[in-house]
């Protein structure tokens, strides 16, 4: 999928940064959905999940073994969950669109479990996930850096980031974006390929 050339990017230095650019959602909201309070998680509770997210990820990091498949699946799992029946049945509907590729049903469905959940990390990535499908380089970009600003070891984020940089031709940030997501999950084959990918590129072009 390609991109226009002149799609703006963040900052060379900040590749991961919040003034990523804005851009317009597209798709309607989902109207049956008023504004929900969602069932605030104890502070007890976020420690205790933020506790096991730092374990999960010291056996995701580890290079040997096979604990850390058990790893990413746990954590993929604590990250789905938003604290909000609501919410998170605005993310299946988001997940089941796009899975049947209704990308504007679901960045319709997604943008409003933005709204009403702003610092529920997984709504933004799978409606970046969404843009990006729709070749919308700057809002998918924009919504993984907001992904970044509430969960900065998102590995699936920053690999996504490396592909759509590497599509857009920047080849230095997809670089560094695919290897600050290995640094947390080495055992993405996409992403380890992408990097030796690009490392044979920038061999030929010094040659």
């Amino acid at each position: 999928m390609h991109a226009q050339s002149d799609v703006p990017l963040p900052a060379p230095d900040a590749p991961f940064s919040e003034d990523a650019p804005q851009g317009e959602p597209q798709g309607e909201t989902a109207p049956e959905f008023a504004p929900a309070e969602p069932s605030e998680p104890t502070a007890e509770a976020r420690l205790r999940e933020r506790e096991d997210l730092d374990m999960l990820f010291t056996e995701l990091a580890q290079t040997g073994g096979e604990t850390w498949a058990r790893a990413e699946t746990d954590i993929l799992r604590i990250w789905s969950r938003s604290g909000s029946a609501t919410m998170d049945l605005l993310y299946k509907r988001g997940e089941a669109a796009l899975d049947a590729g209704d990308t504007e049903a679901a960045v319709g469905h997604l943008t409003a479990l933005t709204d009403h959940a702003p610092d529920f990390a997984a709504g933004w990535y799978l409606r970046g996930v969404a843009f990006y499908l729709q070749g919308n380089f700057g809002p998918a970009i924009s919504d993984m850096a907001e992904v970044l600003k509430r969960e900065p070891r998102h590995f699936a984020a920053l690999t996504q980031l490396g592909t759509m940089f590497e599509e857009l031709g920047d080849d230095a940030r997809a670089m560094k974006a695919y290897r600050a997501s290995l640094k947390i999950h080495p055992h993405q084959e996409d992403a380890a390929d992408a990097v030796k990918r690009l490392e044979e590129k920038t061999k030929g072009t010094d040659a």
